[in-house]
């Protein structure tokens, strides 16, 4: 009934994101370039930091889907460390039946060492991140001192809204702070990206002549 009457095809505007919807700003290019950038130099941890609905879940989502990388997405930041573990071995399609922090270890290593022997870069993203606790965060970084002599075995993206950069302040966590070589905070879109935006999501709905379009003729 509303698409029939605006003259879509679908809904062009809803929560859930859309990779066919997707539209990238300056901003979000400049994230995505800074992101891979991180990413391709096995920099280990990656920060990217943006107010609600700034598009960070799009920007992860474009780089998980344009790059062959072998990726695991957290979307549930309240996990105890035992939890974490298990949901990351889970994503990789390993073994999370285990008790112990050391067996879920060794596991999601041992899956590591496969991988970069095989030219594969792992991704582990984490969003929401700012939800984290310091406890979690230390697990993540412990994480990440799964390496060789020469490479990080693991890229680690904490995505989150501004108030995990804070949370990265604390003094409990100044080692993982030290780690984060790559960070990126995005900004809301221009009035002029805006309108492209929008005139974007509408073009992409498959505009078929309502109420839409009969706006637009009358300027």
């Amino acid at each position: 009934m509303y698409t029939k009457y605006y003259g879509f095809n679908e809904k062009p505007f809803t929560l859930t994101p859309n990779p066919r919807f997707i539209y990238l700003s300056n901003n979000h290019k400049e994230a995505i370039a800074h992101l891979l950038y991180g990413i391709n130099n096995h920099y280990g941890f990656i920060e990217l930091t943006g107010e609600v609905g700034t598009g960070k879940t799009t920007v992860l989502r474009t780089i998980l889907s344009q790059h062959n990388y072998r990726s695991a997405l957290i979307f549930n930041p309240f996990l105890t460390q035992i939890e974490l573990l298990r949901s990351i071995n889970t994503e990789f399609g390993l073994n999370s039946e285990s008790k112990y922090i050391n067996d879920l270890l060794d596991e999601l290593n041992s899956f590591l060492l496969q991988e970069n022997e095989r030219g594969i870069t792992v991704v582990l993203v984490i969003d929401e991140a700012q939800n984290l606790s310091p406890e979690i965060l230390e697990q993540l970084r412990l994480i990440s001192n799964l390496e060789t002599e020469n490479d990080k075995l693991i890229q680690i993206v904490l995505a989150g809204q501004p108030e995990l950069s804070a949370i990265l302040d604390l003094p409990e966590l100044r080692q993982l702070k030290q780690r984060i070589s790559v960070r990126y905070r995005l900004q809301s879109m221009s009035m002029d990206e805006t309108r492209s935006y929008i005139r974007h999501r509408m073009v992409i709905a498959g505009e078929t002549g309502g109420v839409c379009s009969v706006a637009q003729h009358s300027h």
